[in-house]
């Protein structure tokens, strides 16, 4: 098994990124699916045209991921969108995959194994 993270980048409307992250407050579905390690939710505000959000999570191996991807939980999760009257902030997104290669713990963790 290789451990992976996917960074799912969404691109927002300048000063909305706190909008948005607060969306993820509240633990989900992912969190219950076989495979998940955890979830970071990231937000940047230095590119000058709009704040960005990075939800990042990890996975125990690709196929988990996947299995969520593909998943009715996430495709809900996805359509529960701000009311209609609303123009939503989100600007657009992108997903990358990163195989994790390193990882280092806390000294104290690292001698609990």
């Amino acid at each position: 098994m290789q451990k992976m993270t996917a960074i799912n980048t969404i691109f927002v409307e300048k000063g909305k990124g706190e909008e948005i992250t607060s969306r993820f407050l509240k633990a989900k579905a992912v969190h219950t699916f076989e495979g998940f390690i955890r979830m970071e939710v990231l937000l940047g505000e230095e590119v000058e045209d709009r704040d960005e959000v990075k939800v990042c999570t990890t996975w125990e191996d690709r196929k988990y991921f996947d299995s969520w991807l593909h998943s009715r939980e996430n495709a809900k999760s996805h359509d529960a969108k701000a009311p209609s009257a609303e123009k939503s902030p989100i600007l657009g997104n992108e997903l990358t995959i990163f195989d994790v290669k390193v990882q280092h713990l806390p000294a104290e963790t690292e001698r609990a194994k």
